[in-house]
C-alpha cells in the first residue's frame, strides 16, 4: 500500500472510511501492539483454567504437555502471519480482504456468522469481567447481597453495567485508546500473575517442588494413548485461538510492516504462552502443596488466600484482562463485520453500538438463561461453520492469486469487476464451503467423530482450501502486481 494510494470510483455500498485501506504513513503499531493483542487473549480468567488444566487433564509427563502447547503456538502463529500478510500489505480488515474470494456481496456470509459468534462471546465476556467488579466492590463493602433479579444482586448489575458502559466508552473513543488499553492490561496482567506466583511460592515452600515434580512426571490415566493425549493438548490450544485467527486483519492492518508482524505474533504467541503456561503450573501445583487441591479457578484461588489487598488486586486483574480479550476476540471484529454490510450507513463506531446493544441482553440473561441451554454447543457451530472460509481465503489470495490482489476492485461494484463474480458472489467458494462446513459441524455433534478432539477448525480450514483450489485452477484468476 502506497501512502498516495486513493481508491477511485469507490461504490457507497462497499466503501466507508473504517474499511479502507491504511495508508502506511498512518499505521502506528510495531510488534509490541501486536504481542498485547495475543497476551490480552492468553491471560484471560478461561485463558489461564485452560493452562492449567492441560497439565492435569491427560496424565502426560510436563514437558509433554509444554511441547504440546509450543507446537500449538507455533501452528497458530504460523496461520496468523498467513492471513495477516495481505491486510498488512494492503491495509484492508478481514471483510474486506473476503470479497477476494467470496465475492464483493459474499464476503458478507462470513463476515455475519462472524459477527454472530462475535456478538453472543462478548456479551458472556461482559458478564465475566462484571464479576470482578461486583468482587471488587463487595470485598470493599462487606458483602454482595441477595439476588434480585436474573439471579443477580444489586451489586451485581451495578457492576455489569459499570462494565457495559466502560467498554463502549472505550470503544467510542478509537482504536488509539483502544491500543492504549490492552498495552496497559497485557503487562499489568502479567505482573498481577507473578506477583500472584510469588505469593503462592511463599506459602508453599518446598511442597511446591514436590508438587511440580508429581505434574510433571504425569499420572498415565488419559482413556486414550499417551500419544492421542499429546494430540488432544495440541487440537484444544488451537482451537482456543480459531475465533481470532479468522478476523486477524483486522488487527495487522494496524502494523507497519511485515517483520513487526511476525516479531509480535512469535512473542505474543508461542513464547507468551508458554511462559504464562508456567505461571499457571507453579500457581497451580502451589494449591495442591497449600489446600491439598488443584486449583485451575483464579477465583478460587484468590478466595482461599483470603488477603483484601490480593483480592482487590485480583479483582482488578480479572477486569483488565477480560475486558482485554472481549476487546480483541469480541469487539473490534463484529464492529467491522457489521460496517461491511451497509458501509453508508453503519461505521465502526456505530457497528461497536451495535454489538454493545445486543450484549446487554445477551450477558445480563446469561446467568439465568441462557448458560441453560447450550450456547457452547451453538457458538462453536458457528466457529465450525467458519472455518472452511479461512481455507477459501488463503488457497485464493497464496495459490490462486499468487499474493497479489486488486484493491480497487475490492471496493467496486461493477458487473465487470474482478470480484464481482455472480451478482457479487463467487459460486466456487460458495460449492467450497458447503461440504467442510458440513463436516466441521458433524464434529461438533456427532460423537463418532471424537477422534477429531478439538481440530474441528483444523479440519474445516483444510478441506476448504482444498476443495477451493481443485475447484478455482481450472480457471485462475488474474492477478495485479
Amino acid at each position: 500500500m502506497k501512502d498516495d494510494f486513493t481508491l477511485k470510483n469507490q461504490d457507497p455500498s462497499l466503501y466507508n472510511e473504517d474499511l479502507a485501506p491504511i495508508p502506511e504513513s498512518k499505521r502506528q503499531w510495531g510488534w509490541f501492539e501486536i504481542f498485547n493483542v495475543w497476551a490480552n487473549d492468553v491471560q484471560s480468567l478461561f485463558g489461564y483454567t485452560l493452562a492449567a488444566s492441560l497439565f492435569l487433564s491427560y496424565g502426560l509427563n510436563g514437558w509433554v504437555v509444554f511441547a504440546g502447547i509450543l507446537i500449538a503456538g507455533l501452528f497458530v502463529n504460523w496461520l496468523c502471519n498467513l492471513i495477516g500478510e495481505p491486510s498488512v500489505k494492503y491495509g484492508i480488515p478481514f471483510p474486506v480482504m473476503a470479497r477476494a474470494s467470496m465475492g464483493v456481496r459474499g464476503a458478507n456470509f462470513p463476515a455475519i456468522i462472524r459477527a454472530i459468534v462475535a456478538i453472543f462471546w462478548y456479551g458472556a465476556q461482559t458478564y465475566f469481567a462484571s464479576t470482578a467488579v461486583s468482587l471488587l466492590i463487595s470485598s470493599l463493602a462487606g458483602g454482595n447481597g441477595d439476588p434480585a433479579f436474573l439471579g443477580m444482586s444489586a451489586i451485581d448489575w451495578v457492576s455489569f453495567l459499570i462494565v457495559w458502559a466502560f467498554q463502549i466508552w472505550l470503544f467510542w473513543n478509537g482504536i488509539d485508546w483502544i491500543t492504549k488499553f490492552l498495552n496497559f492490561a497485557g503487562p499489568f496482567v502479567y505482573a498481577v500473575m507473578i506477583i500472584l506466583a510469588i505469593v503462592i511460592w511463599m506459602k508453599a515452600g518446598s511442597g511446591l517442588m514436590s508438587e511440580m515434580g508429581t505434574i510433571f512426571s504425569g499420572t498415565g490415566d488419559y482413556k486414550g494413548s499417551s500419544f492421542g493425549g499429546f494430540m488432544a493438548v495440541i487440537g484444544t490450544m488451537i482451537a482456543y485461538f480459531a475465533a481470532v485467527v479468522i478476523n486477524y486483519g483486522d488487527f495487522s492492518r494496524f502494523v507497519k510492516s511485515q517483520d513487526e508482524m511476525k516479531k509480535g505474533n512469535f512473542i505474543g504467541l508461542p513464547l507468551n504462552i508458554a511462559f504464562f503456561s508456567l505461571i499457571a503450573l507453579i500457581v497451580t501445583a502451589g494449591t495442591v502443596a497449600i489446600w491439598g487441591e488443584a486449583l485451575t479457578s483464579p477465583t478460587e484461588i484468590i478466595e482461599k488466600v483470603d488477603s483484601l489487598p490480593l483480592t482487590i488486586l485480583a479483582a482488578l486483574l480479572f477486569f483488565a484482562a477480560t475486558v482485554g480479550i472481549n476487546l480483541v476476540a469480541n469487539f473490534i471484529p463484529p464492529a467491522y463485520d457489521l460496517a461491511n454490510l451497509m458501509p453508508s450507513k453503519i461505521n465502526f463506531r456505530v457497528g461497536g453500538i451495535i454489538t454493545s446493544g445486543f450484549a446487554l441482553v445477551i450477558g445480563g440473561l446469561w446467568v439465568s438463561t441462557i448458560s441453560q441451554i447450550g450456547i457452547f454447543n451453538f457458538v462453536n457451530t458457528l466457529g465450525a461453520i467458519l472455518a472452511p472460509f479461512y481455507g477459501i481465503m488463503i488457497a485464493d489470495y497464496y495459490m490462486i492469486r499468487k499474493g497479489h490482489l486488486d484493491v480497487e476492485n475490492l471496493f467496486s461494484a461493477d458487473e465487470k469487476g474482478e470480484y464481482f463474480y455472480d451478482n457479487g458472489w463467487n459460486r466456487k467458494a460458495m460449492i467450497a464451503f458447503v461440504l467442510p462446513a458440513i463436516f466441521s459441524v458433524m464434529t461438533v455433534w456427532v460423537p463418532a467423530l471424537d477422534l477429531t478432539e478439538g481440530y474441528a477448525w483444523v479440519i474445516g480450514a483444510a478441506l476448504g482450501a482444498l476443495v477451493y483450489y481443485v475447484i478455482a485452477k481450472k480457471e485462475p484468476a488474474k492477478t495485479m502486481a
